[in-house]
């Protein structure tokens, strides 16, 4: 009996040991816990960290990547076409004779076909612009290394543009700065090139540089963000033609004059042609640009340089000329007028020389008011100065 009553009731001595074991397992347990809390709150602050450094710097990979995107944009188009394009002819070459099987009743080798004795005249096209050779104009600014005897001017003649243009793009102090193996940024015309910033619009880097903000649209490598608004994307760059740095005293000054046309329809002394409106010439004729633009805010008639037959009238494509007319004057001569904002004349129509046939206009690719002119000898473009004075 006594056995039992001391293990049921142990010496109070032993009790008191018992709880002090279990103090002791409920403290430890709650320095456990303080720890795990703080590594938890250290943990989550090196990831935080660690975490915005790896979005930082994703982020300037980001714009590093968008930019020389930006730069790029374009450039390589040409390339990608014609690689496809072969690509194309390559596929065409494979699956022929394939092709000509499953047709057993034909008893003609495609590869055999004669070809045409004839040609389609170029006169006889509606089509109106011209392909220029390759080696007559460049897409891009290329590098040229001075060689023994080279100066300035003699580069510049050599490559077609202007002393200026050659200083502006490589920041020449003088003539005299160049020396052999120095290697030069050529612009594949007279000009300037511009860098765009933030803010930049076609009429104001237009205005910085001194031209018709319808030059820049006109350059056939100058590529937009919007071809219909020509926004620009922020550090890609574009070429200027005919631009002038501001506020500097050039090398090879040339008259800035805008010339002013005779009133419309005024007959000049060749006596073929009258000029079809009367304003300012914004653009002359060039290998990217093979028109005279005459530009006029007033909007005025647009008069048919000679007689002849109506043989194109209207918005053909929904883009590039917008409204134009083109007129057939025989012996191979057409003339064509381009962004009328009204056409008065119709197909097969006969006009007279000095009749009026449109409203000048800015339908189609254009930046202002304006008439596009074009003259086409044997449906090759020539310069319509050479007519119209």
């Amino acid at each position: 009996m006594l056995l039992w009553l001391v293990q049921m009731y142990p010496p109070r001595y032993k009790r008191i040991d018992r709880y002090q074991r279990k103090s002791k397992l409920l403290e430890s347990m709650a320095f456990l816990a303080s720890d795990v809390r703080v590594f938890l709150k250290e943990f989550a602050l090196w990831l935080g960290a660690t975490s915005k450094v790896t979005l930082v710097r994703f982020a300037k990979g980001k714009n590093f990547a968008v930019t020389s995107l930006y730069r790029q944009r374009g450039k390589m188009a040409k390339r990608l076409i014609h690689s496809g394009m072969a690509g194309i002819a390559a596929f065409g070459v494979m699956v022929a004779p394939i092709v000509a099987e499953e047709f057993p009743g034909a008893g003609t080798d495609p590869w055999e076909a004669p070809s045409p004795s004839q040609v389609l005249s170029a006169s006889d096209s509606q089509l109106t612009e011209t392909v220029v050779a390759e080696h007559e104009y460049r897409d891009r600014v290329i590098d040229y290394e001075v060689k023994e005897g080279d100066t300035v001017s003699t580069i510049a003649e050599k490559f077609g543009v202007s002393v200026d243009t050659i200083r502006w793009q490589n920041a020449l102090p003088s003539r005299d700065s160049i020396k052999v193996g120095q290697v030069l940024e050529i612009l594949p015309v007279t000009g300037v090139s511009h860098k765009v910033n933030k803010g930049d619009t076609v009429y104001s880097i237009a205005k910085k540089y001194d031209v018709d903000p319808q030059v820049i649209v006109n350059y056939p490598f100058n590529a937009f963000v919007n071809d219909e608004t020509f926004e620009l994307a922020i550090a890609q760059t574009i070429i200027v033609p005919d631009g002038v740095k501001p506020e500097e005293v050039q090398w090879s000054p040339v008259a800035r004059v805008r010339q002013i046309t005779p009133d419309a329809g005024t007959v000049v002394a060749s006596g073929n042609f009258v000029w079809p409106a009367q304003g300012t010439i914004s653009q002359n004729f060039a290998w990217y640009h093979k028109a005279l633009d005459i530009a006029n805010r007033a909007a005025p008639s647009v008069l048919a340089a000679d007689a002849g037959t109506v043989v194109m009238a209207g918005w053909l494509d929904g883009y590039g000329y917008g409204n134009r007319v083109m007129i057939d004057h025989g012996n191979g001569t057409r003339t064509l007028y381009a962004h009328l904002s009204k056409i008065y004349v119709g197909v097969g129509q006969t006009v007279n020389r000095g009749d009026s046939i449109g409203q000048m206009g800015s339908t189609g690719r254009s930046t202002g008011i304006h008439l596009h002119f074009e003259v086409l000898q044997n449906g090759v473009n020539i310069n319509p100065l050479s007519v119209l004075r």
